[in-house]
């Protein structure tokens, strides 16, 4: 019997499914003053910018490289190549921040 040892697999999302990588230190943030505040220190719910790595095939207003907005409380996380991962629903997420976008707020980052 013959194994196959580390196979890459590709990974393709199911349904409604949106594998998201949140930004490095995206928890962290900085007073006016220039003092660093923890992510651990947060007094209130705070949402947090990441891009899309993958969709599903249900998935309708969002694609691969776009920046989303979304909470990282109660979603899954999984781990891919080292890469960590959120994996939500499409309608989990609560903005994106594309070039493409018609019709927006008329803020840009």
């Amino acid at each position: 019997m013959s194994r196959v040892q580390d196979a890459k697999l590709e990974i393709q999302m199911l349904h409604d499914r949106v594998m998201v990588r949140v930004q490095q230190g995206a928890g962290e943030r900085r007073s006016s003053a220039g003092i660093v505040i923890p992510a651990t220190a947060q007094m209130a719910k705070r949402l947090i910018w990441g891009e899309v790595f993958g969709v599903g095939n249900h998935v309708r207003q969002v694609e691969v490289g776009d920046r989303v907005l979304l909470s990282a409380d109660d979603q899954f996380e999984v781990e891919v190549q080292g890469q960590t991962y959120l994996v939500m629903r499409e309608r989990d997420l609560h903005a994106v921040a594309a070039e493409r976008a018609e019709h927006g707020t008329g803020l840009y980052l």
